[in-house]
């Protein structure tokens, strides 16, 4: 199962792909990046798709990569049975029901019907600085990135209703990444593997919530911009496991 190897106490990188934002051309582009980067997972999907490329995006990753795709689904219309797996999102930090439980009572037989891996994520929004797609789409209030008492118990909540990863979001081309003190402050209290992502634009960046106890990096903004960081930020990422191991 692919969740095994997400809780890895290795410290890992995955590549978010929004498919709108990809053509042909810059797709394959990123999948070589990504490949002798060595990135260990790929996350396709995004708050609003416009075009009909969900599906295209991910048979293409599946034919010319062998790095494990997962759904980052931003409603229950992004399903493939192509995917290794799919994070099954409950926006916790927020009170609209819809995404709480309406889409995943809709998606529920079409994932069991395509038999894709599925794996409970606590999805908490974070203030990133600016307002994201995802709390406009979502009519969600993120949580101040100064409140990690807010964020800590939020994330226990998840965990003790049974989620079993944690994703910490600023948001897509956030100002701000998420706080290394609130990063800190969730990894100490929760018992599952904490992913998190928005606005990480540097290596710099990225080893300093390593550091701060994030066990699964996403980048994905500013490689649509300067995918040749990939491997500055891979590095970075990768070399924590030096000291974990």
């Amino acid at each position: 199962m692919l969740y095994t190897k997400l809780k890895s106490t290795s410290k890992q990188l995955a590549v978010l792909i929004d498919p709108d934002k990809q053509n042909k051309s810059s797709l394959s582009l990123l999948i070589e990046l990504a490949k002798n980067a060595r990135v260990d997972f790929f996350f396709v999907g995004g708050s609003l798709l416009l075009e009909n490329s969900f599906e295209e995006t991910i048979q293409a990753i599946k034919a010319n990569s062998k790095i494990p795709v997962i759904i980052f689904p931003g409603n229950n219309y992004q399903l493939s049975a192509k995917a290794d797996a799919i994070l099954f999102l409950s926006l916790i930090s927020g009170r609209n029901p819809e995404f709480l439980i309406g889409q995943h009572v809709v998606a529920a037989p079409l994932i069991k019907e395509a038999n894709i891996e599925t794996i409970p994520t606590g999805y908490l929004l974070i203030d990133g600085g600016r307002i994201s797609t995802t709390s406009y789409i979502t009519q969600t209030v993120p949580i101040p990135n100064d409140k990690p008492d807010i964020a800590v118990a939020t994330a226990l909540a998840g965990e003790m209703l049974g989620m079993k990863l944690i994703y910490l979001e600023a948001g897509s081309g956030a100002v701000n990444s998420v706080s290394a003190e609130m990063i800190k402050a969730v990894k100490k209290n929760i018992s599952i593997p904490l992913i998190v992502g928005g606005g990480i634009r540097t290596a710099e960046q990225a080893e300093e919530i390593c550091k701060a106890g994030a066990d699964i990096i996403v980048v994905g903004n500013i490689l649509e911009k300067e995918p040749g960081l990939l491997m500055e930020i891979s590095l970075a990422v990768h070399s924590n496991n030096k000291v974990t191991e």
